[in-house]
């Protein structure tokens, strides 16, 4: 089964971190472009950050800009999302997307962020 799994999400204080992970079964993502979106209930997904299939270009929404760090680890088919100095404003539903010929979506992991 071709899938995409979150993990790392959680309950945080203000200020406080949260590393998300994003790992692949089924195929490898050493050809896609790995991108993490976030979405709020009855608002629209929006793009937090991405990673090129090599890893040599990434970008950031304004938002988390010098907070927040996407990696990627090839070998273990797993892409990263470093999170610090989270804000209660952070709080949302984190999906990981994979992205070629072919489009994959997890399932999502909650991350809350407390004031």
């Amino acid at each position: 089964q071709l899938q995409l799994v979150e993990s790392g999400g959680g309950l945080v204080q203000s200020g406080g971190s949260l590393r998300l992970s994003c790992v692949a079964s089924g195929f490898t993502l050493d050809h896609y472009a790995i991108g993490w979106f976030r979405q709020a209930p009855g608002k629209e997904r929006e793009g937090v950050s991405c990673i090129s299939s090599s890893g040599g270009s990434t970008n950031y929404a304004d938002s988390v800009k010098g907070r927040f760090t996407i990696s990627r680890d090839n070998a273990k088919n797993t892409v990263y999302l470093q999170m610090n100095s989270l804000k209660p404003e952070d709080t949302d539903v984190y999906y990981c997307k994979a992205a070629s010929t072919s489009v994959y979506w997890g399932q999502g992991t909650q991350v809350t962020v407390s004031s």
